[in-house]
């Protein structure tokens, strides 16, 4: 059902622009969030790279925390525990590792390119409201000017 903007009055604009506003800032919010789940996913699939036989035997350093890590050697550079969610992990081999989270970035792109026209589509309804609530306010003002300036009279 559309609504015509020039028929709304003022506090119904100011509700809708707010409610637009709110609507904007979860889509934006989501976007962010899955943006970052997505740069996790990137690093793990890059960081497979490592593993090659060149490397194997190779000392490195096991984070422990994000702050603290310990020495370590690297054994086997055929398979890694992928975490697949709800704490459950799946050996996979590199290859295979890769593929996975080709998957995940992949999915997750097609979920930003999903939720990026709704929200251009959110911006631009704010604006039309915004530039409404603008004409509706100069009318206001000019109406107040002329009355004020017949009163004088």
């Amino acid at each position: 059902m559309a609504v015509n903007l020039t028929e709304l009055s003022l506090p119904q604009l100011e509700g809708l622009k707010t409610q637009l506003d709110q609507e904007t800032e979860f889509l934006s919010s989501s976007i962010g969030q899955l943006k970052v789940v997505q740069t996790k996913y990137v690093e793990a699939k890059d960081s497979l790279n490592v593993l090659n036989k060149k490397n194997e035997g190779k000392e490195l350093l096991v984070p422990l925390t994000s702050s603290m890590y310990v020495p370590g050697k690297l054994h086997d550079v055929n398979h890694v525990l992928v975490d697949v969610g709800t704490g459950y992990f799946v050996e996979k081999n590199v290859e295979d590792g890769k593929e996975f989270f080709k998957r995940k970035i992949d999915f997750l792109t097609k979920q930003i390119e999903k939720i990026q026209p709704a929200l251009q589509e959110k911006h631009a309804m704010k604006q039309a409201v915004v530039e409404v609530m603008n004409m509706k306010l100069q009318q206001l003002h000019s109406q107040q000017a002329s009355q004020s300036g017949t009163t004088k009279a």
